[in-house]
Formats: C-alpha cells, structure tokens, sequence
C-alpha cells in the first residue's frame, strides 16, 4: 500500500515510510527510530534528523500518554471542508515524540481535560482512507 490510503487527503504516493500506512492498517501505531544514534520520530522519518543516517527502524508508539494541549478547529483547509468542527490535540509520553492527533468523535468536548490519560489507534475512514486518532485511555 502507498501513502495515497493516508490521512483525508494525500499529496503524494510514494514515500520511502510508505510501510507506516500499512502498520496502522494492520492495527499498529509505530514511528521510527534511528539504529545509529537511538533518536525517535512521530510521524516516522525516512532519515535521521539528529545524525543523519539512513539507518532507520520502527518502533510501537506507547499504549498510554497524557494530552497536553488540545484546540478545536472550526475551518479546514482543502480536502477537509466536510470535518469541522474536529479537535486537536498533542499527547505526551514521557519520553521520545510528542504525538499531534485529532481526538476521537465520540469525545465530548466537555470530557477533554489537559492531563488526562489518553492512547492512540488507527482509523479508517468510510472511503478507506486510513490514519490514527487519539482516545481515552
């Protein structure tokens, strides 16, 4: 599978992380890892941005972080016209990346606190587009 199954809208097919759509469609949240250096990246790299190699790995995105910061977007730009109102937010798990995601539908907006305990899944969309989505942990 290509980069074109990712995200609502993608811009491009080829992607030498092309692999991380087809992890979320078998279920998996990974981002990638240098082997040189140990630097970790979300959403995954295909070179290290610490040292440079090319020498990359994938690694599971923890089952359980806290959300950080979060806003809610009544505006979207080309190709997400139909998906306002949605909310953002930025989980945070300790150690390695921050992890920027829309939080689940079935949140209330009213439920979302800063701090709680949230995890990450993939998502697939009704047209088959597939991407991932922050919920309560």
């Amino acid at each position: 599978m290509g980069f074109e199954k990712f995200g609502r809208r993608s811009f491009t097919a080829m992607t030498k992380t092309a692999k991380f759509v087809d992890l979320l469609a078998e279920g998996k949240v990974e981002g990638s890892a240098c082997k040189k250096c140990g630097a970790k990246f979300f959403p995954p790299r295909a070179d290290c941005a610490a040292c440079f190699s090319k020498e990359m790995d994938w690694y599971d995105v923890p089952k359980k972080g806290t959300l950080e910061t979060f806003t809610t977007a009544q505006y979207a730009p080309f190709g997400f016209e139909a998906d306002p109102p949605y909310t953002m937010g930025v989980v945070n798990f300790g150690e390695g990346p921050k992890l920027f995601a829309r939080l689940a539908k079935d949140i209330k907006i009213e439920d979302i606190k800063i701090g709680m305990d949230v995890t990450v899944r993939p998502l697939k969309y009704e047209d088959g587009q597939i991407s991932f989505e922050i919920i309560k942990a």
